[in-house]
């Protein structure tokens, strides 16, 4: 599935050839995710050298793999792309691949990947939360806010988030976040529960200079999206004063060596609670390939809780 001129479509290619280290999975599933919504639009190509078919996460079984490599055909896994899941196969790195978890339908495996890894990397890795430390969520109902909101309880981490609606809260409460705040109200009365050692911000310029009175001392502020835009002013005093860390943060476009890096330890640390139930993805609908863009227009609309997936039938 690509996208020309904001419009998906389809084509038929030639089967690429498996080179070592690669894998060959049969799609049964594939994320949608904004950075999806991006390309769609025209906003965000692929790194170079990557496909221009969307789709940054799927889920399906191997059916031919190259060289040496824990997987066999049969095996059901789930894969971190940086393009090419919404297709009937993709090739991707071995490394780049985990297994289903037991029992878990490919809709949910499907929903893994993008926003667990995303989650994972940026509040603990990046933002290095330590258990007892606050974390602030914006877009809590998110894919990445869902799955972060979760991976705090899981951590110890109390977290509070921002969002659109009421009923957006509830759910996100429900998954685990202590309390949190309507977008349209502004953030400004977060600082009632703050402050905050960490913070997870796919908005951007409109929260920045928020930001710099809701962090701790020593707080980090970790950037991974611009929906509320790109210039921001802020007052370097208080960055001076408090110690505070700004880090810019995409993941598409890290290294195969990295990626591999990450997903070995979200197994180690994470997969044993995907199998306990403890962590879940949370898909708030599902639809077929072919209504790819009914899909595309629900996400766009911002009023699920969770992923949209598609699924290939």
């Amino acid at each position: 599935m690509q996208a020309e001129g904001g419009v998906l479509s389809w084509r038929t290619e030639p089967a690429v050839a498996l080179q070592p280290g690669q894998v060959r999975v049969r799609v049964k599933a594939a994320g949608i995710n904004r950075a999806d919504l991006l390309q769609k639009a025209g906003h965000y190509p692929p790194p170079p050298g990557t496909t221009d078919i969307l789709g940054l996460e799927c889920a399906g079984e191997v059916i031919e793999t190259a060289g040496q490599t824990r997987w066999r055909v049969g095996d059901r896994v789930c894969a971190l792309l940086a393009g090419g899941g919404m297709a009937d196969e993709v090739v991707v790195d071995a490394r780049h691949l985990l297994p289903v978890p037991r029992d878990m339908a490919w809709e949910d495996a499907a929903a893994i990947p993008e926003v667990f890894s995303t989650a994972w990397l940026n509040v603990f890795e990046l933002g290095a939360a330590q258990p007892g430390e606050k974390v602030l969520i914006h877009a809590g109902a998110s894919g990445v806010g869902t799955a972060a909101i979760q991976l705090c309880k899981a951590f110890g981490n109390p977290c509070w988030v921002s969002l659109g609606s009421q009923e957006k809260l509830e759910t996100c409460q429900a998954l685990g976040a202590e309390g949190g705040v309507l977008r349209h109200d502004g953030i400004a009365t977060l600082k009632d529960f703050g402050p905050f050692n960490v913070a997870l911000d796919p908005v951007g310029a409109n929260y920045a200079p928020e930001h710099l009175d809701l962090l701790a001392q020593d707080g980090r502020w970790v950037l991974i999206g611009l929906m509320g835009g790109r210039n921001a002013e802020l007052d370097l005093a208080k960055v001076l004063v408090k110690r505070l860390q700004l880090t810019g943060s995409t993941l598409r476009t890290r290294s195969a060596d990295f990626k591999a890096g990450l997903l070995a330890r979200m197994e180690e640390k994470l997969w044993p609670l995907f199998e306990s139930g403890q962590l879940k993805p949370l898909v708030a609908r599902t639809y077929t390939f072919d209504q790819a863009e009914e899909a595309f227009a629900e996400l766009a609309r911002d009023q699920v809780v969770g992923k949209i997936v598609l699924v290939n039938n």
